[in-house]
């Protein structure tokens, strides 16, 4: 009787074991298959949160180089840019349903091609005013160049015909004399050719103004300095200021210019000549225009 009652309670607990066995594994079937489906929607938020970043991504490109570009619709696209930036912040720090990202991506998508239509035809129509501009300036550097050559052809004519009209001095040639007066007339002087020192009384400088007809023709002063083996100036020793210039010289010689050919000579007395090399030079106001040098024995 015993042993029947002891059965019969070992099948009980045997069936309530089993039960809870059943349910056990019916409740641990539903959790996992709970877990699957909540780890495949985090699977398949995550691929479209970075789907989303990459098109938002994408977007920021296209727009950094639109603003890369300075067109005068920089302002505008760096303010869209600038969403786009906003909106991957809080992309990144959303952990839930990115729906809501993708609707403004589109959003943001739309104005970023609209704007990028019309910054297309503004770099066109700046094209064309390039072109144009470049062909104005073309026309205005060549017809500079040819403005230049004229200037520069007038420039160098008038330096031909400055330098053709100035006159030249040349056969520059300085003798010594001895000068002998026996009579009290000027006429019955007897000058003889020295090249002694000590006998010179007198130093004869003679040149030529040679013949030129685009010379302006007129009255022609030259000053001529004369220098011994001293270094120093002879005769009047006066000087002439020209501007900034001073000029120390001999004598001053005037001659009456009427564009043909001039001989000029001067005198120049002295006493006590010494010897050595001796430099003549003559002026024109202040620039040399001739010079030689002789020896005093």
């Amino acid at each position: 009787m015993e042993n029947q009652q002891s059965n019969s309670s070992l099948k009980a607990v045997i069936a309530v074991l089993a039960v809870l066995l059943v349910g056990s594994l019916v409740y641990i079937f539903k959790v996992s298959s709970d877990v699957e489906n909540v780890q495949t929607e985090l699977k398949t938020t995550v691929t479209e949160k970075e789907t989303v970043m990459k098109d938002l991504q994408d977007l920021k490109a296209t727009y950094d180089a639109a603003i890369a570009e300075n067109t005068s619709m920089s302002e505008e696209l760096i303010k869209e840019r600038d969403k786009v930036v906003s909106l991957m912040s809080d992309l990144s720090k959303s952990k839930g349903d990115v729906s809501k990202f993708k609707s403004q991506y589109i959003a943001l998508q739309n104005n970023m091609k609209a704007l990028m239509a019309e910054n297309e035809g503004l770099k066109k129509q700046n094209t064309k005013l390039t072109v144009q501009r470049d062909s104005t300036t073309v026309v205005l550097t060549a017809a500079k160049k040819t403005n230049e050559v004229l200037v520069s052809q007038n420039d160098e004519l008038s330096k031909t015909v400055e330098k053709g009209s100035k006159l030249s001095i040349v056969n520059l040639k300085t003798s010594a004399y001895i000068v002998r007066n026996p009579g009290l007339l000027r006429s019955s002087e007897k000058q003889i050719e020295t090249d002694k020192a000590s006998r010179a009384d007198m130093l004869r400088i003679s040149f030529t103004i040679a013949e030129n007809q685009i010379a302006k023709s007129g009255d022609k002063t030259y000053y001529v300095q004369v220098i011994d083996s001293k270094n120093n100036v002879l005769g009047d020793k006066k000087t002439q200021n020209f501007g900034e210039k001073s000029l120390s010289y001999s004598f001053a010689t005037t001659v009456k210019y009427e564009n043909k050919t001039v001989n000029v000579s001067e005198n120049l007395p002295g006493k006590d000549f010494a010897k050595g090399t001796y430099y003549v030079n003559v002026f024109d106001k202040d620039v040399l225009v001739s010079k030689s040098s002789f020896e005093l024995k």
